[in-house]
């Protein structure tokens, strides 16, 4: 089945991720996607070599035509977004079961919105884009105060890996206070720091007299520095952090009881019940009007990877991610989203059948993600005016070391990826 003209890429805008389908650069490496599982393989292919290319569509599809099929998968998601919702509003004051509420409300609201996104032409299509604005607009508001609590313990367990520091440190400890009033970032850094020259010009015996540099204005150590700015450094993290994860709660807690919310609650309780598909859906069979767009998703997903510079990150300590800039990162974000609706497209047509290689090849690009926005916030906190220059560093060390960790999922999805592949090939063969 050919794609529409007007057919969108790409994935739904908020929920998904926005952009349209990048292109194949010059030279990237060919993706042969063949069948109804795409780049994956037929069910069993990782298990049994000799298992062939497998059937044309799994049993799950046989006998079945697409509007079943697609109903029945959209009934389960929307019955699990209106659980989601009541365990939500019956978790009351408790934090954690709201939070794992609204982790169920977003899972089901992604499955939706890829499954309307994928299958588009099977369905009214002025209807199914209304829905996936609103579904993205929903979800992503609610993401936003998970997002902010993981970056901030991403950040301080970085600062605390980096120091070598497991507990809080004692009040002695700490920086001398320089009156009421002043900021933690502008007091002066602790002894060890400002004494290192002092005790090195002693130990060489040269004079300290007048005439002498003053040991003060030597060069300190960097571990010393690191330390020293490392706690003014979580609490400035821990204050922006913390302002923004309750400006998003805040921002949740009005989207549940708008107006707007009870309508896009409305139209997933009436997909609970009646999922508005063409006529064709009712008269074709399952197997021959599902796996072609499935296959149009997989093919998106093989051309945006042969895109990425997977060769120059199968290189250890290749330093190709140290450069932050949004620019940089967005191939691989629109990769990830791309698998999220490759992975979703398999659970309608193989529901009994997940890829791990899939499975650990999306994890890898969820930490890649998480890496590169705190990488962000490191950065944006390191801009804030009148920070002391030991807060300044530590903060640059955060941020080298965010950068690291996004260059080591990238090299680890490169693995992952072309080992799936080379195993596809073995089956072909």
């Amino acid at each position: 089945m050919a794609q529409r003209p007007d057919q969108r890429t790409g994935g739904p805008a908020g929920l998904l991720g926005t952009g349209c389908e990048p292109g194949g650069a010059a030279g990237a490496r060919a993706a042969v996607v063949d069948g109804p599982y795409g780049p994956y393989g037929p069910p069993g292919s990782y298990d049994d070599p000799a298992a062939g290319t497998g059937p044309a569509a799994g049993p799950h599809l046989a006998g079945r035509t697409a509007e079943d099929v697609l109903a029945g998968y959209l009934h389960q998601q929307s019955a699990d977004f209106l659980r989601s919702l009541r365990l939500h509003r019956e978790s009351g004051p408790d934090a954690e079961g709201a939070g794992a509420a609204a982790r169920r409300l977003r899972r089901a609201a992604r499955r939706i919105s890829a499954t309307l996104h994928t299958f588009r032409p099977l369905t009214e299509e002025a209807w199914a884009d209304q829905l996936l604005a609103e579904l993205g607009w929903l979800s992503g508001t609610l993401a936003r105060e998970q997002a902010c609590a993981a970056r901030r313990d991403r950040l301080m367990a970085a600062l605390t890996r980096l120091t070598g520091r497991t507990d809080r440190p004692d009040r002695t400890d700490r920086a001398p206070r320089t009156g009421r009033g002043v900021r933690p970032d502008r007091a002066e850094p602790p002894a060890g720091a400002r004494s290192t020259g002092a005790r090195r010009t002693e130990a060489s015996g040269t004079d300290t007299g007048p005439g002498a540099p003053d040991p003060d204005t030597a060069v300190p150590d960097a571990d010393a520095v690191l330390a020293a700015g490392a706690a003014r450094a979580g609490a400035l993290l821990d204050r922006q952090l913390t302002l923004a994860r309750t400006r998003a709660h805040s921002a949740a807690l009005q989207v549940l009881g708008s107006s707007r919310f009870h309508a896009v609650a409305d139209s997933v309780a009436v997909l609970a019940s009646e999922v508005p598909l063409t006529r064709a859906a009712a008269d074709v069979p399952a197997a021959e009007a599902l796996p072609p767009l499935a296959e149009q998703s997989a093919r998106r997903l093989a051309e945006a990877v042969g895109a990425l510079p997977l060769v120059r990150a199968g290189q250890p300590y290749n330093a190709e991610a140290l450069a932050d800039g949004a620019r940089q990162d967005a191939p691989w974000h629109q990769v990830r989203v791309l698998l999220r609706l490759s992975r979703y497209a398999q659970e309608v047509l193989v529901p009994e059948y997940a890829d791990p290689r899939l499975a650990e090849a999306a994890l890898l690009l969820e930490g890649h993600r998480d890496a590169a926005e705190a990488a962000a916030a490191a950065a944006a906190a390191a801009r804030t005016p009148r920070i002391a220059p030991a807060t300044a560093y530590a903060l640059g060390v955060l941020h080298a070391d965010q950068r690291h960790q996004v260059e080591a999922a990238r090299y680890a999805f490169g693995r992952v990826w072309l080992s799936r592949e080379k195993a596809l090939k073995g089956v072909e063969r």
